[in-house]
């Protein structure tokens, strides 16, 4: 009798693969190999999409063009192993960071400020939290990756919808200006639409006759205004030109132009009544765009001339974007104007001027201080001679401002001076907030010129900081530089600034270098991205956002610290 063929359905028996073990084995390799080529596939395609998405951002730049040959990365110094005394020092600033935010978080955890001598939190700027979104970056930079990640996890939650009547400078510069370095900085789009949630907060300060925004708005309700204080109700020079670089970078990183349109109007209205020397007043009407009153590199005047120049830089200093490099020389030719010797010391200083015909005013503020760092990156470019000119007055007013520290007991300088003939400098206003302005300029002046004495003027500032305005519970500024008496409030731009600068000054060249970075007003540090003068969101724009999407997901396996690259 012929043997029955066995059943199909033995197959599907447990028992069957029990009495074969070498059949589950092959089984089991088979399906490990075809998931290894399967995941190897899709690696494949994934690095060949990346690639694409690099050419086409290549392709997007210039090519065979003057311009594109004529730009240099700006020069920087080959200290990549850094001293023995210089680790220590940066060391030493770690450590000032780390007492500062362990302080803040003990007393004042989500307040804006800490009040040390009290112990207590203070809401200055509408309880947005301004010391933890303006201390992101430099957490993240100095490599605090868990107290990172704990604001982190506050800025998820927090809520912009405030009866609030914010600045609207101050709120752009710290907290716009904050949560986009962090998303450059980390790619986590945690960042980016708590930006864009409070930009669009800020949006209806802007909705003015001209264009020209006014100062302050209320996030909950839009009203805007501008305070009675100015002349007029005017709105200050400052405040309303100093928003292009965070709002330019937050059109590029969302698609969305609405944010580039509204600042850059007002870039174009200032231009219809540039004054020819450049020098523009501190007082601009939102209604007719007039300026009037006092012209100054100081408090009111000061970071519009150095936006001129860093919106240039963050565009990657292409065509579309010139005209702002142009407006920036113009005002530079009527700074030296502006510029004065002292007697007996020959210390060079910025005089203030009353209006286009006005007499002068021989006062320059600490503010003001920002301004060789400012000269030192417009050095980079452009005929030697003017780079020379640029790089000279820097170093002549970097001179200046380091004696505004050292003329004083505490070695901690004064809110201004006043320049008297044959007396040098003397005090005007006392106080000392922890400001960074000198500090900043001493980091720029060590990138270009790599002279360590820029270091070491930076050392002597940062000791007199720990010795005048360290207390257990923080940092304090002092009411009077003369005296020594103390403040109560640590700032929030200490730890975003002073401290960010201070521990610049003593890294690394490749920290946060500066042809692939540029810092807003409060030292927040931006990713250049190239203006091709299309649309924000196109051509190039669309494709950064491409890379960052896919750097997020965890698809490009990438390493996202940029500050370490």
């Amino acid at each position: 009798m012929a043997r029955p063929s066995p059943s199909s359905w033995r197959f599907l028996r447990l028992a069957y693969y029990i009495r074969r073990p070498w059949i589950v084995a092959l089984m089991l390799v088979v399906l490990l190999c075809t998931t290894f080529i399967i995941w190897d596939r899709r690696v494949f395609l994934q690095r060949h999409e990346f690639y694409l998405i690099t050419l086409q951002l290549q392709r997007a730049r210039p090519k065979n063009t003057k311009e594109a040959f004529e730009r240099k990365p700006p020069s920087v110094v080959k200290d990549e192993i850094l001293d023995e005394t210089t680790a220590e020092r940066r060391e030493k600033v770690k450590q000032a960071m780390l007492h500062a935010w362990n302080s803040y978080e003990k007393y004042a955890w989500g307040y804006d400020e800490l009040l040390p001598l009290s112990k207590r939190g203070a809401n200055d700027f509408g309880g947005l939290g301004a010391t933890i979104v303006d201390s992101l970056d430099t957490l993240y930079i100095m490599g605090f990756m868990d107290q990172f990640n704990k604001a982190r996890d506050w800025v998820a939650k927090l809520d912009f919808n405030r009866n609030y009547e914010a600045s609207m400078f101050e709120t752009t510069i710290r907290v716009v200006g904050g949560l986009v370095s962090a998303y450059d900085l980390s790619n986590d789009t945690v960042f980016l639409n708590k930006a864009r949630e409070i930009a669009d907060r800020l949006l209806p300060a802007w909705n003015t006759p001209t264009g020209i925004p006014y100062t302050t708005v209320n996030l909950a309700s839009g009203d805007s205004r501008s305070p009675g204080w100015t002349l007029v109700r005017t709105s200050v020079l400052a405040d309303l030109a100093t928003e292009q670089v965070e709002f330019i970078a937050l059109s590029q990183r969302t698609g969305d132009p609405k944010y580039q349109e509204k600042v850059e109007n007002v870039i174009k209205k200032i231009k219809e009544f540039f004054p020819q020397d450049g020098l523009v007043p501190i007082y601009v009407n939102p209604h007719t765009a007039s300026a009037s009153n006092r012209i100054t590199f100081g408090a009111m005047g000061d970071s519009f001339y150095e936006y001129l120049l860093k919106v240039w830089v963050l565009g990657n200093k292409t065509q579309a974007v010139q005209h702002y490099r142009d407006m920036w020389e113009q005002s530079m030719e009527g700074l030296m104007s502006l510029i004065r010797k002292s007697t007996p010391s020959s210390y060079t200083y910025i005089a203030e001027r009353y209006g286009s015909g006005g007499g002068y005013i021989d006062k320059m503020d600490e503010l003001a201080c920002f301004t060789p760092g400012m000269l030192v990156l417009g050095s980079n470019d452009g005929p030697d001679e003017k780079k020379t000119k640029y790089l000279d007055l820097a170093k002549e007013l970097a001179r200046t401002c380091y004696n505004f520290y050292r003329s004083t007991p505490t070695g901690l300088a004064g809110e201004n001076y006043n320049f008297i003939s044959g007396q040098d400098m003397s005090v005007g206003t006392a106080w000392n907030i922890l400001r960074p302005e000198t500090v900043e300029s001493l980091f720029y002046l060590w990138r270009k010129t790599g002279d360590t004495k820029y270091r070491d003027w930076g050392w002597d500032i940062f000791q007199a900081f720990e010795a005048r305005s360290r207390v257990d519970t923080g940092y304090v500024g002092l009411r009077d530089v003369r005296s020594g008496e103390k403040d109560d409030k640590m700032q929030s731009f200490f730890l975003a600034e002073t401290l960010k600068y201070l521990y610049l000054l003593f890294s690394p060249s490749s920290v946060i270098p500066l042809d692939q970075w540029v810092f807003n007003t409060e030292a927040h540090p931006i990713k250049i991205v190239q203006r091709d003068g299309g649309a924000p969101g196109s051509s190039e724009d669309f494709v950064k956002q491409q890379i960052h999407r896919k750097q997020r997901l965890g698809r490009l396996g990438g390493d996202s610290n940029i500050a370490r690259q």
